[in-house]
């Protein structure tokens, strides 16, 4: 009798790992639909906190560096001051080392350090994952009423890697007007699934800031969307915007325009993973993108007005 379940089973399993490879998705995104990715990131994120004895922080920490060649030299503390595994993803940079390029009209900088995966502009309501995949700006602005205020504007995709800063900062002048989290699923966002997974950013957990320009921005309306994915869990806006109130678990409310200034911290993922930033408003249609592909760091120019 028991062999009987079991074998059912396999059968099951088997159809649908056949029908996986028949929709052309990688083994290990077939994998990925059995595996419990919620519970197995909060079990990595609790693990992560574990305090490190101070004898092994180094090495251990210090491996881990090595395996992804993180640049050491950048990081604000030596590796034997960080406690855990989640204060060193973390990290901060020593002070200076990311300046803000200097403002020119409807200047828009990055707020990570990261890689451009995808730009465009946003049309019907869409923009572009990746190659064949639309997805729905009004989906993934799931609490904004109004999402539909960056039609014909631009959107960047800016993917990090382990081995990258995992700070977001401010990435123009401005006053806050929301902020929202989206308790979605946690699929990886690496280029197997932007390449496979349909409607990729708009399924995952995902935490949105929203600010108007102002100054040399006025007429730019941002949004930064901080997408979360398989162990990264973590998407945290800073508590400065939340104004002493809890950001709900679905759900968001708006904010009484806060002053905001390039480079000042947004949020924290922790461990990493992607930022989809959105630039509407009514002059939208003067804005140009000036980097559109490849590694950029916080602080370097993304566009301006044309």
């Amino acid at each position: 009798m028991k062999l009987g379940k079991w074998l059912a089973g396999a059968g099951v399993l088997g159809l649908v790992l056949t029908w996986g490879t028949m929709s052309g998705w990688p083994l290990s995104l077939q994998l990925l639909r059995f595996y419990p990715k919620k519970l197995g990131s909060s079990c990595l994120g609790w693990m992560a906190q574990w305090p490190l004895p101070a004898s092994f922080r180094g090495p251990i920490l210090g491996s881990f560096a090595h395996h992804y060649d993180i640049n050491l030299a950048e990081a604000e503390l030596p590796l034997a001051s960080y406690a855990d595994f989640q204060s060193f993803f973390t990290r901060r940079l020593k002070p200076g080392l990311r300046p803000q390029e200097a403002p020119v009209p409807g200047s828009i900088n990055s707020p990570v350090d990261a890689r451009v995966i995808a730009s465009g502009t946003i049309e019907k309501g869409q923009a572009i994952q990746a190659k064949g995949l639309p997805y729905k700006i009004s989906e993934l602005l799931k609490h904004d009423p109004k999402a539909g205020r960056f039609e014909g504007g631009h959107y960047l995709t800016l993917y990090l890697s382990p081995q990258d800063y995992h700070r977001i900062h401010v990435p123009l002048e401005g006053r806050v007007m929301a902020v929202s989290r989206v308790e979605g699923e946690l699929w990886p966002v690496n280029d197997a699934s932007t390449n496979h997974v349909p409607r990729l950013y708009e399924r995952n957990r995902r935490a949105t800031w929203t600010a108007g320009g102002s100054g040399s921005d006025e007429g730019l309306e941002v949004a930064v969307v901080l997408v979360g994915a398989t162990h990264v869990g973590g998407v945290i806006l800073d508590e400065h915007w939340l104004e002493n109130r809890k950001l709900p678990r679905d759900g968001g409310f708006e904010v009484n325009q806060l002053p905001c200034h390039p480079g000042e911290d947004l949020g924290t993922f922790q461990f990493g993973s992607t930022v989809v930033l959105l630039v509407g408003g009514p002059r939208a249609k003067d804005w140009e993108a000036i980097r559109t592909e490849g590694k950029v760091k916080v602080g370097q120019r993304l566009g301006a007005f044309s």
